[in-house]
């Protein structure tokens, strides 16, 4: 999309709606795929990716990585606990909260899942943003995911 405006809002919305799409469309693609392989959406991926690489995760924690809402996040731990590929266990330091860990099954899940993900998202990006351009986009992306969260920009309130 080819955008102008003298005072840029065009161009941000532009890229706005471009972002979302697209964000919308890899996070579709990879739901499928991980559902086909792995019997998992991508949302429940991202939660099991982020307490193995975070041990010791409280649901609060997650909840403020994933700016999402704490409610929201404990019944998706719930669902995970549930299947078994996450356990709540007692917090030494803070008696009204639980860590999470994953089991090994829940690891072994993650670990296959990422081998997944990393193939398709490497099927879709590579050919579009490859050479130069990937890693440019995505320290554009981050730089722009450090400030928003620096400046605790989209944090749910409730």
């Amino acid at each position: 999309m080819a955008y102008k405006s003298s005072d840029g809002t065009d161009a941000l919305l532009g890229f706005f709606h471009d972002l979302v799409r697209c964000e919308t469309r890899l996070y579709n693609a990879l739901n499928d795929r991980l559902r086909e392989r792995h019997a998992i959406v991508t949302s429940q991926f991202e939660l099991l990716r982020h307490l193995r690489d975070r041990p010791g995760c409280r649901v609060g924690d997650l909840a403020a990585g994933f700016a999402i809402g704490v409610g929201a996040t404990s019944k998706s731990v719930d669902r995970l606990e549930k299947q078994g590929w996450v356990v709540r266990q007692a917090n030494p330091a803070d008696r009204r909260s639980s860590l999470l860990a994953l089991t090994e099954d829940g690891t072994a899940l993650v670990d296959a899942a990422e081998t997944t993900a990393g193939e398709l998202l490497a099927e879709l990006l590579t050919e579009t943003l490859g050479g130069s351009a990937l890693p440019a986009v995505a320290q554009t992306l981050s730089n722009l995911r450090s400030a928003l969260e620096r400046d605790d920009v989209g944090t749910p309130t409730g």
